[in-house]
C-alpha cells in the first residue's frame, strides 16, 4: 500500500492505494484536498493510470476538506480511466461535489437520507 503526505503548511493529504480487482484500483484519501496538497494525489493518480484500470476509485471517508482544485484534480482522472467513482464523501465533501454539477460526471451515489 503506497502512502503519500502533500507538501503543506498545516494541511495535508494522505492517499493510500489498494486494488479491489485486477481492473479496479482505489485511492483513499485523508485529511485535506486542496492547492496545496493535490500534487500528492496527482502523483497517485498518474501512478494508478498507468496500469490501465477500467475503473478508479476515490474513497472520501476520511476527507474534511475539499476545494475546487480538488475537484479539478478528481476531474483530471475522468478522461484517462474507462470511469471513476467516488465513494464514502463526508456531507460537506458531496455537498461540494454535488453543487459543482459534477456528481454525475464524477460516479457519485445518490445519497440516502
Amino acid at each position: 500500500m503506497a502512502e503519500l503526505t502533500g507538501q503543506a503548511d498545516s494541511a495535508s493529504l494522505e492517499v493510500s492505494e489498494s486494488v479491489e480487482s485486477d481492473c479496479t484500483i482505489v485511492l483513499t484519501l485523508s485529511g485535506e484536498l486542496d492547492l496545496s496538497t493535490v500534487p500528492a494525489l496527482h502523483t497517485a493518480v498518474q501512478d494508478a493510470i498507468s496500469r490501465k484500470p477500467d475503473t478508479l476509485v476515490f474513497d472520501l471517508a476520511q476527507l474534511t476538506f475539499m476545494d475546487s482544485s480538488g475537484i479539478a484534480a478528481l476531474l483530471s482522472a475522468v478522461g484517462a480511466v474507462g470511469a471513476v467513482q467516488v465513494r464514502n464523501p463526508s456531507r460537506i465533501v458531496r455537498r461540494i461535489i454535488e453543487l459543482s454539477g459534477l456528481a454525475q460526471t464524477l460516479g457519485l451515489p445518490s445519497a440516502v437520507d
